[in-house]
């Protein structure tokens, strides 16, 4: 008897019965695959019904659909040679596959866990943003195929996280025709680079973009890639935050600069009246060390890892509230994943039309900064 015949027949039975509501296939048999899961649901196609296989690999998603009886051949291939378990959610009982090391197969029913079943829709795959471009090939994101190095996976996750966020903001900014956007604190230009191509390449949009970094050995490393890829309007300069001088700024854009090279940034933002502000801080060393031996009253600062959390978060409140003040809309949100670092807020600010309350935006300032004994914050001394 085919070991995976009980459960070919639940997937027949569900069918007939209409009550399937999907099939995951899950713990991967070699991590070297990249695909950590299989989605099979049930979709309707010019009135056919069809299973839906979605591939969840590492770095993209692949969809493919099967009649019953190809889909029943693709389940025995993929739990024999990719996965060890899988599991049959239906509207009577979930069918729970395990499958051992020696192939030896197992099952358990529990009750469903669903009520009602999924809709019968064609999903297109989740969209990437960053098209496989020859400038991802140049940074070392891709080989030469255009397929995506499995170290650099989380590199190209965090471009496209990067992307979506951008789109987002862009719906509720107002642009002029030409874009000036400024990326400040630019590095290896990863983002700067997905941003100009997906801006310019993608969109359509007539924009300059500039990245501004110290390193000159980084800037002369972009402008070659840029060069090679052909984005014309994409350049790096060589030159420090405080030193560049531009009042023509529509977004300006600070990832990771260090410490007050975030508050340079947004004053460079706030004095060209940019419309888009965006920065994700790290280093928060100014406000700390300026409390530093000052007894604080609270008991969350008695312990010194709680005292750099809680001081990260006043540093970036008073950074969003100063950009309130200068009337912004801010928000505060993860940018990515808190896995791999904590450094991993962005603080949005947005240019509005409505005048904020300054003296109410002052007082809650003033108030944080007598709660936490602090005297100034430097994105003050700047305006």
């Amino acid at each position: 008897m085919n070991n995976f015949q009980q459960l070919n027949e639940a997937v027949r039975q569900s069918v007939i019965a209409a009550n399937f509501v999907k099939l995951t296939l899950s713990k991967p048999i070699r991590k070297s695959d990249e695909l950590p899961n299989v989605y099979i649901r049930l979709i309707k196609i010019k009135e056919a019904d069809l299973f839906q296989f979605t591939y969840h690999y590492t770095t993209n998603d692949k969809v493919k659909n099967y009649t019953l009886k190809e889909a029943i051949a693709e389940l025995e291939v993929l739990l024999q040679e990719n996965f060890r378990a899988a599991t049959l959610f239906t509207l009577a009982n979930d069918l729970l596959v395990f499958i051992s090391k020696k192939k030896k197969v197992t099952y358990k029913e529990n009750i469903a866990s669903f009520k009602n079943k999924l809709p019968e829709t064609h999903d297109k795959p989740k969209e990437r943003l960053a098209e496989a471009g020859s400038y991802l090939h140049h940074l070392g994101i891709t080989d030469t195929n255009g397929k995506v190095i499995h170290k650099m996976a989380d590199k190209y996750r965090q471009i496209n996280k990067y992307l979506e966020i951008i789109e987002g903001l862009l719906k509720s900014t107002k642009l002029p025709k030409q874009i000036n956007i400024v990326d400040m604190g630019s590095g290896k230009g990863y983002l700067t680079f997905a941003l100009y191509d997906y801006l310019v390449n993608t969109k359509k949009f007539n924009a300059t973009v500039t990245g501004i970094e110290l390193r000159e050995e980084l800037v002369d490393y972009c402008n070659d890639i840029a060069e090679k890829s052909d984005f014309k309007n994409l350049s790096f300069v060589a030159q420090s935050i405080q030193e560049y001088d531009n009042n023509k700024i529509d977004i300006l854009i600070a990832l990771h600069a260090c410490d007050t090279a975030t508050d340079d940034a947004i004053y460079k933002g706030l004095v060209s009246k940019a419309e888009l502000i965006i920065c994700a801080p790290c280093c928060h060393k100014q406000i700390r060390q300026q409390v530093k031996g000052k007894e604080q009253e609270s008991p969350l600062l008695k312990y010194g890892i709680f005292k750099e959390r809680q001081f990260e978060m006043v540093t970036d409140t008073i950074r969003a509230l100063i950009l309130e003040k200068n009337n912004y809309n801010t928000k505060v949100f993860e940018f990515i994943s808190n896995e791999h670092t904590r450094k991993n807020v962005m603080l949005v600010g947005t240019k509005s039309s409505k005048k904020n309350d300054v003296s109410r935006v002052e007082t809650r300032i003033k108030e944080l900064k007598e709660t936490y004994l602090i005297e100034e914050h430097y994105l003050e001394t700047l305006i």
